[in-house]
């Protein structure tokens, strides 16, 4: 017993055999690590398990596999030997989340390992790199793992050879297909990731015009406008000046539209920056009672402005989901919500179908329960009206 704790041969060989026992059944494999976590040093060996769970066998630094093609030291039952396919991806993205639910000390042990076959890609084959992308993405997307292990598709012999732009691709289609896109962009701008993001070409590619092409092409134009976003920094700091200044909404709104017009900027993309601009224009009291008092004065004053900019329902969806969130992350805006949102419907910001869109499927996971309750009495009136509406349209 002793030896098999503290061997990694026979730790290895225990969790391949007991993969190879449960099969493709990943219920059998998520029960069998529950249970052998209690009888084996998982602290120990995490980058072992890990390495088999993924790649079904021990790897050598560099990636390379340890199995010398002996059978009884790997397993089919891993991810690179799954169906390239999301549902499949996710399933075994299930598997680690039960694992690491159960073993928490495995999170950073977990977050290391990816971060190292991150830096492994070349030893991998490219429907092997595929799989681990969709992986990745998954497992940001539900917070399995941190946008923090995107760092290491900055090493520049995986960046020269077009693999981390390419993988990278994958990866934020996944999380996307996951989640969306907003919750690839705020979290890449918590991880301070969010201005990285052109060194996943190499040095002579590295500007907007080709990173733009690049994801567009590739079917993620939200993050190539977000791109185009962050780098007209002097537009927000600009815009930034202007509204603590106290410009004339005229002035302000004729500045943004030349700025979107020169940095081919959608609407979608502007109504964030605008909405963060705003909030940061002002200091906010510190007592919660005063501050959504303050809130709704100084939000009716740039109504206007944000009406400007949120014709679309895509738009609006996203000025939703970004107070929604401002709400959450500033604990003094919580019992505000409700009322910015019945501010923003009577000055025009936001429409009913945005609003009721948002309530019933567009809403972000901050807070939810706590939003969704807040604004269940509006959206009920919302609904009331428009069935009235409909009612009244069918008589005449």
């Amino acid at each position: 017993d002793e030896k098999e704790k503290f061997e990694p041969t026979v730790f290895r060989d225990t969790i391949v055999q007991g993969l190879n026992e449960a099969g493709s059944d990943l219920e059998a494999i998520a029960k069998f690590l529950d249970a052998t976590g209690s009888r084996l040093d998982y602290r120990r060996y995490a980058d072992t398990l890990f390495d088999i769970l993924v790649a079904g066998s021990m790897l050598a630094p560099g990636g390379t596999r340890i199995d010398d093609n002996d059978k009884t030291k790997m397993t089919n039952h891993c991810v690179f030997f799954a169906d390239e396919d999301h549902d499949a991806i996710r399933n075994y993205a299930q598997v680690f989340n039960k694992l690491i639910r159960r073993y928490k000390y495995l999170e950073k042990a977990f977050e290391d390992e990816i971060k190292k076959l991150l830096l492994f890609l070349k030893a991998f084959t490219e429907t092997e790199q595929t799989k681990l992308a969709m992986l990745s993405g998954i497992l940001l997307a539900n917070g399995t793992l941190p946008a923090t292990i995107l760092t290491s598709l900055f090493t520049d012999n995986i960046v020269k050879e077009g693999i981390a732009a390419s993988f990278a691709v994958k990866l934020f289609k996944a999380w996307m297909a996951e989640k969306d896109a907003n919750s690839v962009t705020s979290a890449l701008r918590k991880a301070n990731l969010d201005k990285r993001l052109l060194e996943l070409f190499p040095a002579n590619r590295q500007n907007v015009d080709h990173f733009a092409k690049y994801f567009t092409e590739a079917g993620l134009k939200e993050l190539s406008d977000f791109l185009r976003v962050q780098q007209s920094l002097g537009t927000r700091k600009e815009l930034q000046k202007e509204l603590q200044e106290e410009c004339p909404i005229k002035e302000v709104v004729l500045y943004v539209k030349e700025e979107m017009k020169r940095n081919e900027l959608p609407e979608p993309a502007v109504i964030g920056l605008l909405w963060t601009c705003v909030m940061n224009a002002v200091e906010w009291n510190k007592k919660e009672e005063l501050v959504a008092e303050q809130a709704l004065k100084h939000l009716k004053q740039y109504a206007p402005l944000l009406a400007v900019f949120s014709t679309q329902g895509q738009s609006e969806l996203i000025l939703l989901q970004k107070v929604q969130e401002y709400c959450y992350d500033n604990i003094h805006f919580m019992k505000a919500f409700q009322k910015i949102v019945v501010l923003f419907y009577k000055a025009d910001v936001l429409s009913e179908e945005a609003i009721l869109k948002w309530y019933k499927e567009a809403h972000v996971a901050k807070g939810k329960s706590v939003f969704l309750d807040q604004m269940k009495k509006f959206v009920e009136w919302l609904q009331n009206a428009e069935e009235e509406s409909e009612s009244e349209g069918e008589e005449n």
